[in-house]
């Protein structure tokens, strides 16, 4: 039996608990959507006007040498390096998710001319699926979507790169990145990891998995803030080979030379292009400076401890009223989300809203609670429960609207 008390003892043994401080959250919100938009970290706002009343409004363009503006996109990639698993001479912060994946499938195809395929994964989350499919167009490469059972039978001798979700946005189904990283090498093709529901929840190893190539977005467990920027990471044996395909001035070897001809810069630097939005970029260095002493094992095992007592107390509490575990049961092959599926799942999300408890909806039937360990507790999760199970046993879903849903669900 689950209950108030054990959820309790466990917040009182939580090591990571100190941390719930470093966030602002409403008062009796339960924020269950950490992997759609973290929640905003305490120092932020002072950075943000800082920077804006003193380093932009006193030191004006000044800032780019006094305060060093110029040199952030590449000191806070070296801040999710360490939590990626790689070095601080591979990521680059710069644009948004979906450029940056457009960047590296076209720069990883035209690195192996002598392949014209791509191999990705049906379901995946749809920017990626039309990246992929752009870029592939673009090039003139065959694309090969296949379900994620398949993935392994579908590398040929003529793929130049994979393409994969290491932990899906839906299902939180997580992939075994070394083994399938090892699969693609093996017939000598180059793989690209979105780490989108990954970075800043799970422990990360790139380096040691002998991953090619990544991507991921700054707003979720990196709470950056809505927009912030997008990181890239290529591992530096391949940097010298991979071209950007926007060759933008931030992006050149010497870019206040001003030369008409564009030579890049040396590594990741090249993949820069235009000039960087400097308040999402500081925003984005406050959000990782809360995680800056964070032990990334210890948040990923708090994070698989919170899905299980979420599951079972669902299990436990919400019986008989038509929820189906969407995710996997298995907290070493999930990540740090655990989504339920139900006919009525978006109206059962927006009455959980109404009383303060924050979810998400995916259609067309995935209810999704983010379990972010930093701010959030196994009490939290209890009552988040109790409320679901009053929801679906009062049917007050039942008031809400579904034929007009809102823009962002």
């Amino acid at each position: 039996m689950i209950d108030r008390e054990a959820a309790v003892r466990l917040d009182a043994a939580d090591p990571l608990r100190p941390y719930r401080d470093r966030f602002r959250l409403p008062p009796g919100c339960i924020y269950l959507d950490g992997n759609s938009l973290g929640a905003l970290p305490a120092t932020t706002s002072a950075r943000l006007t800082r920077v804006v009343e003193e380093e932009w409004g006193q030191h004006l363009i000044r800032s780019w040498n006094d305060h060093d503006w110029i040199a952030a996109p590449a000191r806070i990639g070296a801040k999710i390096a360490r939590l990626i698993g790689a070095t601080s001479k591979e990521v680059i912060v710069a644009d948004s998710t979906s450029a940056n994946l457009f960047k590296l499938i076209v720069a990883a195809l035209r690195a192996r001319p002598d392949r014209r395929a791509i191999v990705t994964e049906a379901g995946n989350f749809p920017t990626d699926l039309y990246v992929t499919q752009s870029a592939a167009d673009l090039i003139g490469a065959e694309l090969r979507t296949v379900s994620t059972e398949h993935v392994l039978d579908a590398i040929s001798e003529d793929v130049a790169l994979v393409v994969l979700t290491h932990v899906h946005y839906k299902t939180a189904a997580r992939l075994d990145m070394r083994r399938i990283t090892q699969a693609a090498h093996a017939k000598g093709a180059l793989i690209l990891w979105d780490l989108s529901h990954s970075a800043g929840a799970v422990e990360l190893d790139l380096n040691g998995a002998a991953v090619d190539l990544a991507v991921g977005c700054g707003y979720k467990y990196l709470n950056g803030g809505p927009g912030a920027p997008s990181f890239l990471y290529i591992a530096e044996r391949h940097q010298p080979v991979m071209h950007s395909p926007v060759a933008g001035w931030m992006g050149h070897r010497d870019p206040f030379a001003f030369r008409d001809q564009y030579v890049p810069a040396e590594g990741v630097d090249r993949f820069l292009c235009g000039t960087p939005p400097l308040l999402s970029l500081l925003s984005l260095e406050a959000g990782l400076d809360v995680l800056a002493d964070a032990d990334m094992g210890m948040i990923e095992g708090k994070a698989r401890m919170m899905g299980d007592f979420f599951i079972a107390a669902v299990e436990q509490s919400c019986s008989g009223f038509g929820l189906e575990l969407a995710s996997c049961r298995d907290s070493s092959a999930r990540g740090s989300h655990v989504s339920f599926a139900h006919p009525q799942a978006y109206a059962i999300m927006q009455a959980l809203i109404r009383r303060n408890v924050i979810g998400d909806f995916r259609a067309p039937d995935i209810a999704r609670f983010g379990l972010t360990p930093l701010y959030l507790g196994f009490e939290d999760l209890w009552n988040a429960v109790e409320i679901l199970r009053d929801v679906l046993h009062r049917e007050t879903w039942r008031s809400e609207t579904q034929e007009t849903r809102a823009r962002v669900t």
